[in-house]
């Protein structure tokens, strides 16, 4: 009963934790002390539901809570003021509920601010993801730090200083408009993205992907393109996680070694979450203004979900793609995976001509994927010495063990 319980709250907490925190914000202007509330609530539900059972609405439960614990911490700080004015000197010392959140017309509005306020510029981007993992995704801050294969401390430490920069940059607690908000989206799906990219693949340690965090990118990404339905962005990011999740269990054996995408099994990738994300690209292709990376990455995408087999890829349509995401992006990491994309459509040498362009580009020259690339290349060419030497300098630049493991067998057998 008691576990039942607590599996009911870890779930409660997930789908309310973005609105609890998003409404306190409203009403206390300061992330850190909504996050405080909302969490100190939590710790209410955890010792009180256990015994009293979830209450029908618990999302106005956990709200009355917090609201109750806020008004207690500043009579101890005695500093009312304004802020227990809105707190509400009047709240029933009973858990009744005083506010239906599920019906508050402000709660989707709330939301929104407060991913756009977790995503803000004054914050570097690590801090962006682990505040927007912590109160939009309403993770643990040690769920946060092993994902991220750091310290509890360290992860919780982070997202202190980015609460406190919020706070002493008087960020308002606001959605931008014109055109700060094209500039201020593209941060927030950017870290929505990183986030899904760390779960996809992992930058380091021993598993090729955590799938956590791809499930939590995708649920904000989801709720982003609710919240904002006429921004063909944020449906185009939407199927591109869809699209590429689709593959996740196809992408690596029992014992954790890589299969690589030609030769994965393509019935078992999930046909649901590709129906998903065709639907999400469909309708971003409608509202879409001007082709964004999004856009153009789940088109990209979509050409590999929609081939049955490896040889039905449509591997020119797929380069073409890439060229204008490189015109979008200028990123010298797109033009890595146009080479490959040019060495299908037309042959390792011409993927090897567009790789040989990239050599001396500095911020690939710690990037696993160049030598990676270059050496499936050169074993297509009949260059196995050439390639075996890539293979090993690319093992040696990427910090996660399958991969390393994977690459050092494709040097042993090349």
């Amino acid at each position: 009963m008691v576990l039942a319980t607590h599996e009911a709250i870890d779930a409660v907490w997930r789908i309310e934790s973005a609105r609890l925190v998003a409404r306190l914000v409203r009403i206390v202007h300061d992330v850190g002390l909504a996050e405080d509330l909302a969490q100190d609530a939590l710790v209410a539900a955890l010792e009180q539901w256990p015994r009293s059972g979830v209450p029908a609405r618990p999302g106005a439960w956990l709200m009355t809570v917090a609201r109750r614990r806020g008004v207690d911490a500043l009579r101890r700080a005695a500093t009312l003021g304004g802020k227990l004015e809105l707190l509400g000197r009047d709240v029933s010392p009973d858990l009744t509920p005083m506010e239906d959140l599920e019906l508050d017309l402000h709660v989707d509005d709330d939301v929104l601010r407060l991913m756009f306020t977790a995503c803000h510029p004054v914050l570097s981007v690590d801090a962006r993801v682990a505040l927007t993992l912590k109160v939009v995704a309403g993770l643990s801050t040690e769920e946060i730090a092993r994902a991220f294969l750091v310290q509890g401390t360290t992860m919780a430490a982070r997202i202190t200083r980015a609460k406190k920069a919020l706070a002493d940059a008087q960020v308002p607690f606001q959605v931008p408009v014109g055109d700060e908000l094209a500039d201020r989206l593209a941060s927030v799906l950017e870290v929505v993205y990183l986030v899904f990219n760390e779960g996809y693949t992992a930058t380091a340690g021993t598993r090729l992907a955590r799938v956590e965090l791809c499930q939590e990118a995708t649920r904000l990404g989801r709720m982003l393109a609710a919240l904002v339905p006429d921004e063909s962005e944020t449906h185009a990011l939407v199927a591109l996680m869809e699209i590429q999740a689709s593959r996740l269990r196809t992408r690596s054996r029992p014992d954790g070694t890589i299969i690589t995408l030609d030769q994965q099994d393509r019935s078992r990738w999930d046909r649901l979450l590709i129906t998903h994300g065709l639907s999400a690209l469909d309708r971003a292709e409608r509202t879409v203004r001007s082709p964004g990376p999004y856009l153009v990455q789940a088109q990209i995408a979509a050409c590999h979900a929609r081939a049955a087999r490896v040889a039905d890829t449509d591997w020119a349509r797929i380069a073409e793609l890439y060229a204008d995401l490189v015109a979008i992006t200028r990123s010298p990491i797109v033009e890595l995976n146009r080479a490959v994309a040019v060495s299908m459509a037309d042959g390792p040498a011409a993927g090897l001509a567009v790789t040989d362009t990239l050599l001396d580009v500095a911020v690939l020259r710690g990037y696993h994927l160049l030598p990676s690339v270059r050496a499936d290349l050169l074993s297509k060419l009949g260059r196995p010495a050439d390639a075996r030497a890539e293979f090993e300098r690319a093992a040696g630049l990427t910090a996660n063990e399958v991969e390393r493991s994977h690459l050092l067998a494709r040097a042993r057998s090349t």
